[in-house]
């Protein structure tokens, strides 16, 4: 059973263990699982993510409880059908459902995750960057999938509610190298429904396009939407559209900030992608990670954050090697198929 230290990393380290567990069909044991947290062992969404995992390929699980420090995963064969999980706090669906999205290489029929958690939540992909950014760029790699929202969930209440789906897929290997120039911008601005009277979605969407004009990126499209949710909150999401491929920046609301320094918070950080020269967004850099472990190719990131640098070392006790080429203007990550 390979053996994995879970204080490498957080949350992490744990979701991306058990999708090459099951890629792989490789057991697993996963020690000191976020042992360098405030508070270790597994959270919620966390447990989401065993459970669910377990259920998609006919796991044997040990230490599948809230607040557990190891777990040990024996993966099955992944399967397609039909699956539903409720974190039953806010816990983050997008990071749950990149649990499951390399699967989308292994499975022989459809799969289908309804999950309950929260959708846009601090420290994790908004839904709409998940929708207009991650998908659509994996879809233009080969991976077939959709990510559907039927209720918005934010912290701390969380309820909201997607789906994902997956169909089987064939990855194409990734040559994301040289940042495309940037032609087009989408801002997507949602906030809860009792901030309507403030104009919340309004403000950072204006705010967010006319900061995007200062950089001389056009905004060629922006969606404003109030949503019933059991909490107060705001998230803005920009799409970038650059030599074909979409870049995302996001940025959430918070008591007492300003939506229009929620806007200028994004669009400080599309300044800072094109300073940095690289072909995708810091968010992107670890999690087209695994992708570019199975398909092969060359990915050039903004920075090599603890986040890649700990699921390059994961992947690699897994066998699976990427290395790092600083030659260029930005550092990129190289992967053999």
């Amino acid at each position: 059973m390979l053996e994995v230290d879970g204080g490498d990393g957080g949350g992490q380290l744990v979701r991306t263990a058990l999708s090459l567990a099951m890629l792989d069909g490789e057991p697993v044991e996963i020690t000191d699982v976020r042992g360098t947290r405030s508070t270790p062992g597994l959270k919620p969404q966390h447990l989401a993510a065993v459970e669910t995992a377990a259920a998609v390929c006919d796991a044997t699980v040990e230490g599948a409880e809230q607040g557990s420090e190891t777990v040990r995963f024996e993966p099955g064969t992944p399967s397609g059908g039909r699956y539903e999980v409720d974190i039953g706090t806010a816990g983050s669906l997008t990071l749950l459902f990149d649990t499951l999205l390399p699967l989308a290489t292994r499975i022989d029929e459809p799969l289908t995750l309804t999950a309950t958690g929260g959708t846009d939540v601090k420290w994790s992909p908004p839904l709409d960057y998940y929708r207009e950014v991650k998908i659509p760029l994996l879809r233009r790699l080969g991976i077939a999938a959709t990510v559907d929202c039927e209720r918005t969930g934010f912290y701390p209440a969380g309820g909201g509610r997607a789906t994902l789906r997956l169909w089987p897929s064939t990855l194409s290997p990734l040559d994301l190298v040289e940042p495309g120039r940037p032609t087009a911008a989408r801002v997507y601005s949602k906030a809860s429904a009792d901030l309507a009277d403030g104009d919340v979605a309004e403000r950072q969407a204006d705010a967010a396009t006319d900061a995007i004009a200062g950089l001389g990126v056009q905004v060629v499209h922006h969606r404003t939407a109030y949503a019933a949710a059991e909490s107060s909150g705001s998230v803005v999401t920009v799409r970038v559209d650059a030599g074909g491929s979409p870049v995302g920046f996001d940025a959430y609301g918070a008591p007492a900030k300003p939506a229009e320094d929620v806007a200028r918070e994004a669009s400080d950080a599309i300044r800072r992608w094109r300073e940095s020269g690289a072909a995708v967004d810091a968010h992107l850099a670890d999690q087209l990670l695994v992708f570019l472990a199975l398909a092969g190719g060359r990915l050039s990131i903004p920075r090599v954050t603890n986040h890649v640098s700990s699921n390059r070392d994961l992947l690699a006790a897994f066998g699976r090697e990427v290395t790092v080429d600083e030659s260029g203007r930005a550092p990129a990550l190289v992967a053999d198929r």
